[in-house]
């Protein structure tokens, strides 16, 4: 089976859990970014934590998560839509940090002093929701639980983990998402809870048994129904018309003077790395498109 998503839910209704297997999209956005080990891990459990909370979203939605901190890595950005679609992008992908106690210093790499931002778009038009939390552990898992419990109330446990092969690609990744329903039942919230604390290394458990032995081991002792297996992919969106709108969005005099100092300009996708190419003549096109876009909207505010 390839990148997928499993959702399920307690037969009580009161515990939700889903389980993730991100490896082969992780490790194709990990080549186009030319990522360095340590921020190969951090992009793999940025994206398996994406996957998880994107499946929580309704039909239209979309969400982005916004890692800030004070690391080399700078910044991780990591959005995922309703449809199973996720994407990334990080500032410095080639940052590294020294191995702690012969583990993938992820906190190190990303920076101890930072936030996590959360942005959805509901599909209803408007702004999107936003929220932001202090980062607590910058280790991805603890910062998306705790942003879960703070922001949206929603008691959480999230497990992440990645593995790399001898020749430093994502050989594994994936993870679980745990929430506690109102009215839940507490001998099974508590159960659950063990179960959690006595999950082998994650890693190595999915290496091993996959998405559906880390299902049955989070819901051991509890009955369950499994209410959807759903596709994970790698899908990026960009494309020539969505950077023409950007570059008019600079407005004409500065496209002009672009097109006649610099004769071209070079526009490449933070997420997919996609490079898109202007001459002089199309950016003097896109100048004019932009000076009479704005005449036109100052005509009509004159009109109102």
């Amino acid at each position: 089976m390839g990148d997928h998503i499993i959702r399920s839910l307690s037969v009580s209704g009161g515990i939700r859990i889903l389980v993730c297997d991100v490896a082969l999209l992780t490790r194709e956005i990990c080549r186009l970014h030319g990522a360095s080990p340590t921020v190969s891990i951090a992009l793999g459990r940025g994206l398996a934590g994406g996957a998880l909370m994107g499946a929580l979203l309704k039909p239209g939605q979309r969400l982005a998560l916004k890692f800030e901190a004070n690391g080399p890595l700078r910044k991780m950005i990591v959005e995922a839509d309703s449809d199973g679609a996720v994407r990334a992008s990080v500032a410095n992908p080639t940052a590294e940090a020294e191995p702690l106690e012969g583990r993938w210093n992820v906190a190190g790499v990303l920076g101890r002093a930072g936030f996590l931002t959360v942005s959805k778009d509901l599909g209803l038009g408007g702004q999107p929701y936003q929220g932001t939390v202090q980062l607590c552990s910058s280790e991805i898992g603890d910062d998306l639980a705790y942003y879960l419990a703070d922001s949206e109330q929603t008691p959480s446990a999230v497990g992440l983990g990645a593995a790399l092969d001898e020749d430093g690609l994502i050989s594994v990744c994936g993870g679980f998402l745990v929430q506690a329903l109102p009215g839940v039942d507490e001998a099974e919230r508590d159960r659950v809870t063990d179960n959690i604390a006595s999950l082998p290394p994650l890693s190595s458990l999915l290496r091993e048994g996959g998405t559906q032995k880390l299902l049955e081991l989070l819901f051991d002792s509890v009955a369950y129904t499994r209410l959807e297996t759903r596709e994970l992919f790698f899908r990026c969106g960009c494309g020539r018309e969505k950077v023409e709108r950007a570059l008019l969005s600079l407005g004409g005099a500065e496209l002009w003077d672009m097109g006649t100092r610099e004769g071209e300009a070079r526009v490449t996708c933070e997420f997919c790395r996609q490079s898109y190419q202007f001459d002089a003549d199309e950016l003097k096109a896109l100048a004019e498109t932009a000076t009479l876009t704005r005449i036109h909207e100052e005509h009509e505010h004159l009109q109102q």
